[in-house]
């Protein structure tokens, strides 16, 4: 049986192989010029390294991931307890929220954000698209908080409460550890759908991978081999990005 920790690493070797397949099918005259892509990947100038646009593009994406990832977090959080709330009030607002926002599509919502949003809380183009990609994905892993709670049977909350615990220690010390193993795998799903959905914000002028990706074929005329580099690469990061979630599964009793 093959090991956990190298499965993502013969995915990644087998999806290379089928796209490198494909594109040579598909380009069976092309001539390769591979050379001319990697000074957009970077440099060597006199013993020092200078990052190129494509590389500098990667950068503003993790940035941007990190943030969308921290926002999601924190809304999915909040969601899902206003979900689980007692008040009919904050069980509306979150209902009507989840509902706006997973039925729409995260591009006019970035629209949204970046020509509404962004000028009244007077942000940039980046910080608006965290917090879009964020709430955009908050309101799904706040349906999988959600779930990972209400699976738990109710003898854990009756149980916590006739030893003379809280409902803060309840949930800290109770219901949240044993939740939090059941929600690992979807979780890590929606950090992947994150991390692709970050390619849409180009479309508001974040010059991420993508619109980086973009401005080097129109200079150099290079798609295949700049969109089959910029392909690799997101390919392995959501393959990366999986491996803490193989991890917890494996540690987290």
């Amino acid at each position: 049986m093959i090991p956990l920790r190298i499965r993502p690493l013969l995915l990644l070797c087998l999806m290379a192989g089928l796209v490198w397949l494909a594109a040579d099918g598909a380009a069976e005259n092309y001539r390769w010029q591979w050379y001319r892509v990697w000074p957009y990947v970077g440099t060597w100038s006199d013993g020092a390294f200078t990052p190129g646009p494509l590389l500098e593009g990667l950068a503003l994406t993790l940035k941007v991931v990190a943030g969308g990832l921290a926002a999601a977090l924190l809304s999915g959080a909040v969601l899902a307890f206003m979900r689980l709330s007692p008040s009919p009030v904050a069980r509306l607002l979150a209902g009507t929220a989840l509902g706006a926002v997973r039925n729409t599509p995260l591009l006019m919502q970035l629209f949204i954000a970046y020509f509404i949003v962004a000028p009244a809380l007077n942000i940039g183009a980046e910080t608006s698209a965290a917090l879009s990609l964020g709430l955009f994905e908050g309101c799904y892993m706040a349906e999988i908080f959600r779930a990972g709670i209400i699976s738990l049977p109710r003898a854990q909350w009756e149980a916590a409460f006739s030893l003379g615990f809280g409902m803060w220690p309840t949930l800290h010390l109770v219901i949240l550890p044993q939740a939090l193993r059941r929600v690992i795998a979807p979780l890590s799903g929606q950090v992947i759908s994150l991390i692709k959905d970050s390619s849409l914000v180009s479309a508001i002028a974040v010059a991420d991978l993508t619109l980086r990706g973009r401005e080097a074929i129109a200079e150099s005329f290079l798609s295949f081999e700049i969109w089959l580099l910029a392909a690799g690469v997101y390919l392995g990061l959501p393959l990366l990005a999986g491996l803490p979630a193989l991890w917890l599964e494996k540690h987290i009793r």
